[in-house]
């Protein structure tokens, strides 16, 4: 497995609440990323990534209820979209395992229940990206 530095990872955390955005921003600090970006909903990240000359980023961390577009069919559209090749990871309070397995359907890495830790949240970005994270 290759290795990337923490510094080089962008990250998209996708949440209608600010105070988890703050947390998630916070945890992803604790890993050493720091080259985050914010959206309020579905709609906005579509928006951030589909701005012309945008790199993508390389991770996106996102709820899975939002008002506007949710989750769900935020990560449906991205997958149907050939041209973001983006590992998802929802982050949920939801324990329905019905909506998780059909969220994993639509393309998401892995549904990580809230609340999640730094240590949990950096082994599912690692498998996501398919490399070790070095600070």
């Amino acid at each position: 497995m290759s290795e990337i530095q923490a510094g080089e990872i962008r990250a998209l955390v996708i949440d209608d609440q600010s105070t988890m955005r703050s947390i998630v921003r916070q945890l992803l600090s604790q890993i050493g990323i720091h080259n985050i970006r914010e959206a309020q909903n579905g709609e906005e990240a579509l928006e951030i990534i589909n701005q012309p000359n945008e790199e993508d980023p390389d991770i996106i961390i996102c709820d899975l209820h939002m008002d506007k577009m949710d989750g769900l069919e935020f990560c449906n559209l991205v997958r149907r979209d050939k041209e973001h090749d983006i590992p998802i990871i929802i982050l949920t309070g939801d324990s329905d395992e019905f909506l998780h397995e059909v969220t994993k359907q639509v393309g998401v890495v892995a549904v990580v229940m809230k609340p999640v830790s730094a240590p949990e949240l950096l082994e599912h970005i690692q498998t996501a990206l398919g490399s070790t994270i070095g600070q």
